[in-house]
């Protein structure tokens, strides 16, 4: 009897215990939220989500818009076509199969996957002797030249490309269209060829698109993630306390020295050796 009724206060203690511990959880949760934020906390906490957001943002669309549209800006500028279009007739056009026979093509949809299937397509341009560099005579710079009428320099077999990379994402590049239109033997449309290679030529090129390409998918998100990261460090890093701060303890060394040293000259103003006879 005595052991069924100790065991019976225990759990009644205990009982009361969880209780007791419950209640102080909720008066605890109760406080919490009965606590209302100020505006300046609200204000103080959305700005710091809108700026993180949009640092993050930021940063990562950097990620997919450099690869997409800036590399290819970039190149295209390198490459330095020409501004004005030329005449060119397509000469050549050859339908490939397998991985080691498509190192490239004229055109595909997607810059990522392997290219099991292409299509390379050789044009002709003539253009003046002024328009490419280091020709005379026979050929120059590496290719197969010939005099044309006038002075002009035919050049007779160069490769047309999409864009600088020959390939793109439909809308934008639409290779079935792009083989239908400049893949037929014969077929004369205006093209582009650069300055650096003149065996390379692209169907449309645009200087100040590029430029706009680059400013609108680099310069600007990364302006924008710089200054929101700016933003973000002076609300909650409190860079010019840690400045004074470091400030303060590159001070400190010269005033423990400067004090050392005095308390040593005190030490030798206070000593009075003794001669001993």
């Amino acid at each position: 009897m005595r052991s069924a009724s100790s065991e019976l206060l225990l759990d009644t203690k205990q009982q009361q215990l969880r209780k007791k511990k419950l209640l102080e959880l909720a008066a605890a949760k109760k406080q919490k939220r009965g606590v209302p934020r100020t505006l300046r906390e609200k204000v103080w906490f959305y700005s710091t989500l809108s700026f993180a957001m949009i640092a993050v943002g930021s940063g990562s669309a950097l990620l997919f818009l450099v690869p997409l549209y800036v590399d290819p800006a970039v190149s295209t500028l390198l490459a330095d076509f020409v501004p004005e279009p030329v005449q060119c007739t397509t000469v050549r056009r050859e339908q490939l199969a397998g991985l080691y026979n498509c190192t490239w093509s004229s055109c595909r949809e997607g810059c990522t996957s392997d290219v099991y299937n292409c299509s390379h397509i050789y044009v002709a341009y003539r253009t003046s002797a002024d328009g490419v560099s280091g020709v005379g005579g026979g050929g120059g710079g590496g290719i197969q030249v010939a005099s044309g009428r006038g002075g002009d320099v035919i050049v007779p077999e160069a490769v047309l490309l999409v864009n600088i990379k020959g390939c793109g994402y439909p809308p934008a590049v639409a290779c079935s269209n792009f083989t239908k239109a400049y893949g037929v033997l014969g077929a004369t449309f205006p093209c582009h060829y650069s300055r650096q290679n003149h065996t390379l030529t692209v169907v449309g090129y645009d200087k100040r698109q590029q430029y706009a390409d680059i400013v609108h998918y680099f310069a600007v998100p990364f302006a924008v993630c710089v200054v929101t990261s700016i933003v973000l460090c002076v609300m909650h890093c409190d860079c010019q306390q840690a400045a004074a701060a470091a400030a303060g303890q590159q001070a400190l060394p010269e005033t423990s020295r400067s004090s050392a040293g005095h308390s040593h000259m005190e030490g030798y103003r206070y000593y009075c050796p003794i001669d001993i006879m």
